[in-house]
């Protein structure tokens, strides 16, 4: 049965604040990311900062969690087996002993958490904005934030597979 990785659970649930406080830093996007979204400094002083930080936290968990299932191929086949060993047949274990670590790279997982945003993040956030007539200017800007965190989520959780090993290319 495949494992969770917690450890790499837990370091690409970081990711987005590391990535956030380079990114919307005033030196990089932040000046213009105040400007297209209309933030002020008046703004971010009046937040609970501490609470913010805290539920980013639980939500990048809850992101790094889901990604596996997007980086890991394997957990296909674990799935159609219903996750449970027990009820394999012997084609899954002869699967699993081929292919069980193919594809568990970083570059992988970077190309799926690029795909995510492609696919999912953009059109998501460009409706969104839309709707609240925001500017294209401000819809890249943040999801360029979210193709650099979520390759780099999903290149932790695909390559940091076994406590002992991290794969930045995908094994021959």
């Amino acid at each position: 049965m495949l494992q969770f990785n917690f450890l790499a659970i837990l370091v690409a649930a970081i990711v987005p604040l590391i990535i956030g406080f380079i990114w919307y830093n005033p030196k990089v996007a932040g000046i213009a990311w105040m400007k297209a979204s209309g933030m002020t400094e008046e703004k971010m002083k009046g937040s609970n900062v501490i609470m913010i930080f805290v539920l980013t936290i639980i939500l990048s968990f809850l992101i790094s969690f889901f990604m596996q299932f997007l980086t890991i191929h394997q957990f296909g086949a674990s799935g159609m087996i219903g996750g449970d060993e027990s009820h394999a047949t012997p084609s899954y274990f002869a699967f699993m002993k081929e292919y069980g670590m193919v594809y568990r790279s970083f570059g992988h997982g970077a190309l799926h958490g690029f795909l995510a945003v492609f696919f999912f993040v953009f059109p998501i956030f460009a409706i969104n904005s839309m709707f609240e007539r925001k500017s294209w200017k401000y819809v890249f800007i943040n999801v360029t934030f979210w193709a650099i965190t979520l390759m780099i989520m999903g290149g932790i959780i695909c390559g940091w597979y076994a406590a002992d090993g991290f794969n930045w290319v995908t094994q021959k």
